[in-house]
């Protein structure tokens, strides 16, 4: 997230799009400030003795206490800089207060980690001061000098359920090397389709985790514009995971499908090409042969 910076040499990209209403978006067009932000929840996950030893159902593991439990995980990002001129690259602001609020509630402070990052995560119910809650509005706010910029996210999603990640032996059986497809949950009430994340995480047999041998999470400032510009290949119905997601047999893997719904500059005083992101994650275990 820290290297998640908004470059104006590729403002091109999405301001076509984003700028038909000039009434409502002109100062925005012009701001100097520009934030991105995240507000991202992972359910608690239990991965049986099976899916960790890789054996078969009729082989005998003892109850009680085999099992891993991955606690559930809120975590809140925010970038905020400011950039001097249309050809500039965004440098971090330091000493601002950054907040995430949703409408309605009680805000909560973030952590400032330097360079313009500020964060706060809450791993199994350790900081119930940030929360994840489905259908809020949440406004993501840096206050500096008396001067308050606001981004925000409207109706955050609610959990999408992928069928494919619950078998009824309670893990996904795949074999290394080779694709894995499944598809999203049906579109319902008119809404448009939410964005999906995948990040494939591989397991020891300790419940570590180790680095992600996949994802689509945009992670460069050229990406993420492109998100914000092109978000259509983040919706499609049916998700595919490339083979090389799943290097290794006899391997473990948490599969972490995120549904998450786009949100921008609220404030006048923001950068229009400003993104916010809030969604909820579905995980499959996923055990190689």
């Amino acid at each position: 997230m820290k290297r998640i910076l908004m470059s104006a040499a590729v403002t091109a990209l999405f301001l076509a799009p984003l700028a038909c209403d000039l009434e409502k978006t002109g100062a925005q067009l012009t701001a100097e400030h520009v934030m991105v932000g995240t507000l991202l929840a992972t359910p608690e996950v239990e991965v049986s003795a099976l899916a960790l030893a890789g054996v078969d159902g009729g082989v005998f593991v003892p109850d009680g206490g085999d099992n891993i439990v991955i606690p559930a995980q809120t975590a809140a990002l925010v970038f905020f800089g400011t950039r001097s001129g249309e050809n500039s690259q965004p440098s971090g602001v330091t000493g601002a207060t950054a907040t995430l609020q949703p409408q309605g509630g009680q805000a909560t402070v973030l952590n400032e980690d330097g360079s313009g990052s500020y964060s706060r995560t809450n791993v199994g119910g350790s900081d119930s001061g940030l929360t994840y809650a489905s259908g809020a509005t949440y406004q993501f706010i840096a206050a500096r000098n008396g001067t308050r910029y606001v981004g925000q996210v409207d109706d955050a999603p609610v959990q999408e359920a992928i069928t494919r990640f619950h078998p009824p032996e309670g893990f996904v059986r795949h074999t290394s090397g080779t694709a894995l497809s499944f598809e999203r949950a049906a579109v319902s009430g008119g809404k448009e389709r939410t964005l999906g994340f995948v990040t494939v995480v591989p397991l020891g047999s300790d419940g570590s985790k180790g680095e992600p041998t996949y994802s689509n999470v945009p992670t460069t400032p050229v990406e993420f514009l492109q998100l914000v510009a092109v978000p259509g290949s983040y919706r499609e119905a049916q998700v595919t995971i490339p083979g090389s997601a799943f290097p290794q047999s006899n391997k473990t893997y948490l599969v972490i499908f995120q549904a998450v719904r786009l949100g921008g500059a609220e404030s006048d005083n923001l950068f229009i090409g400003s993104a916010l992101l809030a969604g909820t994650a579905d995980v499959g275990v996923v055990r190689t042969n």
